[in-house]
């Protein structure tokens, strides 16, 4: 009886294994499961790894020494030189330009119109989204078009008009955001909370500030950049400023989510985020493998031994134009890093994630250091400081330092910060090679 019991048992097993669509799985190989009783793995979805990402290069794994290669001339000591260990990334070879950020504008004004227009339909999950295929039957350049859009609240007012012309409200462009507190959920005392609580929203409003270009500078003439600086396509290819840190950080989770929505419609797994570089991160991509170096093109001087200038800045006692620009150039002009990064010294500064604390340096771990605090409107302004590296086209040769450290307010808008992203994938196979 007792054997009997046995094999019904494992009859009983086998038939409820076989329903549950154990046996005929694809294993991790690809080939069916067999049915012998062994472990072969079963892969989580179709095999599939993403080409290297547009734009971006690979900066390999490695080792350097993080801190000031040169004597700190405010004597601040807000870094000590240690030795820092970085994991592989992606970076963008370039700061993002106002092409690509247009292209982030223009998806939320679609957005933001089809929910005005009720452009809309119904989604598996029971929501609403956005029908892109109604949107792609609006003319923006027809009047007619602009009429009854003058009928919603997107339209700046008739008193807000110049000569009666219908546009678009800038300060209706805002980008709701949803993500994921992974730090937060890590904590041991909040093992038995919901994942609800760890869920993070926020609506941030993105269109450029403009204005910067007169704003940051008393008494100085600049208006023509304020008119066309992000409009006009000669700019098309410069790097995009005016954007605080938030309106950076909304542009890396929009770019996961238009990446990872077309990646499920194409029923791929779906990949990591776009996001701000670490301050850690950002300094080892600077330099470019060249761990004591003072600049991203080595030691110890800014012209080569033709005497030319080797990144866009504010050269000698304020001569702008020498370097080849006035204001900012091409995201991609002058040489490129020994790791294919441009202008990681002057153009733009750029923002990080990590918040800016004097001794950071001091408690940060020495693999992969990430110090970030997300700041909540409540807090005070000591709090909301994030780093910037790379000095800008307005600053001294001290800025463009790889280990020089300073910082600006998450809210701060300005003429001379942008940003570029980091993801963490792989490295691209490479072609005629087997593993």
């Amino acid at each position: 009886m007792k054997n009997l019991y046995s094999l019904l048992l494992v009859v009983a097993t086998t038939l409820a294994l076989s329903s549950c669509g154990i046996f005929g799985k694809k294993n991790s190989k690809g080939s069916t499961l067999p049915n012998d009783g062994q472990v072969h793995g079963i892969a989580p979805g179709n095999k599939y790894v993403m080409p290297k990402p547009p734009g971006m290069v690979y900066i390999p794994q490695g080792t350097f020494h993080m801190g000031p290669s040169d004597e700190d001339p405010a004597y601040a000591f807000s870094a000590r030189n240690r030795s820092i260990s970085i994991s592989g990334f992606w970076m963008d070879a370039t700061e993002i330009t106002n092409n690509e950020y247009r292209q982030f504008v223009f998806w939320v004004r679609d957005s933001v119109t089809a929910a005005e227009l009720k452009f809309l339909k119904p989604g598996k999950d029971g929501n609403e989204y956005v029908d892109w295929q109604k949107m792609k039957t609006i003319k923006w350049n027809d009047p007619k078009f602009l009429e009854q859009l003058g009928q919603t609240s997107l339209i700046l007012p008739p008193d807000d008009r110049i000569f009666g012309r219908i546009e678009l409200d800038p300060r209706k462009l805002i980008y709701h955001s949803k993500t994921f507190d992974l730090k937060e959920a890590a904590k041991r005392e909040n093992a038995s909370q919901p994942r609800s609580k760890f869920i993070l929203e926020k609506k941030t409003p993105i269109y450029p500030d403009t204005l910067v270009w007169i704003r940051d500078f008393a008494y100085s003439y600049n208006e023509p950049m304020t008119k066309r600086y992000f409009n006009h396509p000669a700019f098309g290819n410069y790097p995009v400023v005016g954007v605080n840190w938030h309106m950076a950080t909304a542009f890396c989770e929009w770019s996961t989510h238009y990446l990872n929505s077309f990646l499920s419609g194409k029923n791929r797994p779906q990949e990591s985020d776009f996001r701000l570089p670490t301050e850690g991160q950002w300094e080892y991509a600077a330099r470019g493998g060249r761990s004591q170096s003072m600049f991203p093109w080595g030691n110890y001087y800014l012209r080569n031994k033709k005497g030319c200038l080797m990144a866009n800045f504010k050269p000698g006692r304020g001569n702008y134009p020498e370097d080849g620009g006035f204001y900012t150039v091409r995201a991609d002009a002058y040489w490129p890093n020994d790791f294919g990064l441009y202008n990681m010294a002057g153009n733009v500064a750029e923002w990080t994630s990590s918040i800016f604390y004097e001794g950071s340096f001091t408690f940060q771990h020495d693999m992969n250091p990430d110090v970030r605090w997300n700041a909540k409107e409540s807090d005070p302004p000591l709090m909301k400081r994030k780093v910037i590296r790379g000095g800008g086209w307005k600053d001294v040769g001290y800025y463009l330092q790889t280990g020089t450290r300073t910082y600006e307010y998450q809210d701060s808008t300005k003429s001379y910060i942008g940003f570029r992203r980091v993801i963490d994938l792989p490295a691209a196979p490479q072609k005629g090679r087997k593993k």
